[in-house]
């Protein structure tokens, strides 16, 4: 049985445009432990996720893509040239893993958080809950239904 998330991309560092033009990526960069937990024990090859277009105008939903790969160690954490080199990484000894998804669906408009926010169905969703601020999160299936009724 599939799980549903949620993952936040800023817009103009990867979309929900690129995703479908590239057919599947590498979600990497994650360097919150709490997110990372969910990458590396929870998240699952057949696992629907909501693509989130943060730090945009409008954030909010912008698609859906799907686990194709599940956890692995995120290499960008041993270059010294990557942003999200870690110092204290080690290859034995993986601190950060990333996971691969493939483009399903790219929404007719983006969502905007507001109108999520303002969703009833929505109202305990971790996304919509005031200081939330992980880039990878659980969702429900009912959630995740809500989100695909309000395209």
């Amino acid at each position: 049985m599939a799980n549903y998330w949620v993952c936040k991309s800023e817009e103009k560092v990867y979309s929900i445009s690129d995703l479908e033009r590239d057919g599947t990526t590498f979600w990497e960069g994650v360097r919150n432990y709490q997110a990372r937990n969910f990458i590396r024990d929870d998240m699952k090859i057949g696992d629907l996720v909501i693509f989130y277009h943060s730090n945009a105008d409008p954030a909010g939903a912008a698609g859906v893509c799907e686990i194709v790969k599940e956890a692995y160690p995120d290499h960008f954490a041993f270059d010294p040239e990557s942003k999200y080199f870690d110092a204290k990484a080690r290859e034995g000894e993986p601190r950060w893993f990333m996971m691969d998804v493939k483009f399903v669906k790219k929404f007719k408009r983006v969502i905007p958080i507001k109108e999520l926010k303002e969703n009833p169905k929505l109202q305990d969703m971790q996304l919509v809950k005031r200081g939330n601020r992980l880039s990878v999160m659980p969702a429900t299936k009912a959630e995740f239904d809500a989100i695909l009724e309000m395209e």
